[in-house]
């Protein structure tokens, strides 16, 4: 452990969040919404199904432990738990509420007038822009760039204001490039297989390289050790989860084909 860590842990000029009672409280309302949501929709609508609960649990949790709990305490101090939560709140967590639908679940649940607007809105052109894979893994991965390569990770552990926003993005970027990848939720503007999987090969090369960047020299005021570590974190834990957004992805691809190819024989 850093000097610099050390004295930032006594000081404590720094908390992960003011309170733990906020993220906790964030935590316990999604819960709840999600559940009023559910309920709601099953009176009108078919069943929603028992995987979406589990996939919109974990990765509430998974993330909520990036920002609060053990896990977050330890990351403020130990560059190898900071990688963790990276993969948990930019990655796992995005992509398992991505699985859940809540866009969809939400639009069952509102009155008819509200929907409308919702769908509005999301039909805007300013949606279409941040939506856009190359938009969303734009801003995924140029962000994680800049956090480890551009000083905002040294930055961040004396800002508040600084560390708040940059887990917020991490967490807002990861789910909008999950989304606009897979479509399991509700995505007013699609684009082509070829765009996205173009997209995700080059998003996924830019996070592979980053990680051997910060393995080979990791970012100021990190052992080296922790920064070897963190580095194959990255490199092997974001392969693993990036095999299952791969798998989704492919899967969604050959129903598609397989859809197009059954109505061009009953065409024939």
């Amino acid at each position: 452990m850093t000097n610099h860590h050390m004295s930032h842990s006594q000081s404590g000029t720094i908390e992960l969040f003011p309170s733990i009672f906020i993220p906790v409280i964030i935590t316990a309302a999604a819960f709840a919404l999600y559940l009023y949501a559910t309920l709601s929709s099953n009176k009108r609508f078919q069943r929603w199904p028992m995987y979406r609960y589990g996939c919109f649990i974990i990765g509430v949790l998974s993330s909520a432990s990036a920002v609060t709990g053990p896990l977050a305490d330890w990351a403020h101090l130990d560059f190898r738990a900071h990688m963790l939560g990276h993969l948990l709140l930019g990655m796992l967590g995005p992509l398992l509420i991505v699985l859940s639908s809540p866009v969809a679940l939400a639009l069952r649940t509102m009155e008819v007038h509200w929907a409308r607007s919702v769908t509005r809105l999301l039909k805007s052109k300013p949606v279409l822009w941040i939506s856009h894979p190359i938009t969303a893994a734009t801003l995924n991965i140029g962000g994680l760039w800049l956090i480890y390569g551009a000083g905002l990770y040294s930055a961040m552990q004396h800002n508040m204001l600084i560390h708040i926003l940059v887990h917020f993005h991490v967490f807002v970027a990861g789910y909008l490039f999950t989304a606009s990848l897979i479509y399991t939720d509700l995505a007013p503007h699609r684009t082509s297989y070829n765009l996205r999987s173009f997209v995700m090969i080059i998003a996924f090369a830019g996070h592979g390289i980053l990680s051997k960047l910060i393995y080979a020299e990791p970012p100021e005021g990190i052992p080296q050790a922790q920064g070897l570590t963190g580095g194959l974190l990255m490199y092997y834990g974001g392969d693993l989860i990036d095999l299952v957004l791969i798998f989704i992805f492919w899967l969604q691809w050959y129903r598609s084909s397989q859809s197009l190819f059954s109505k061009f024989s009953m065409t024939r």
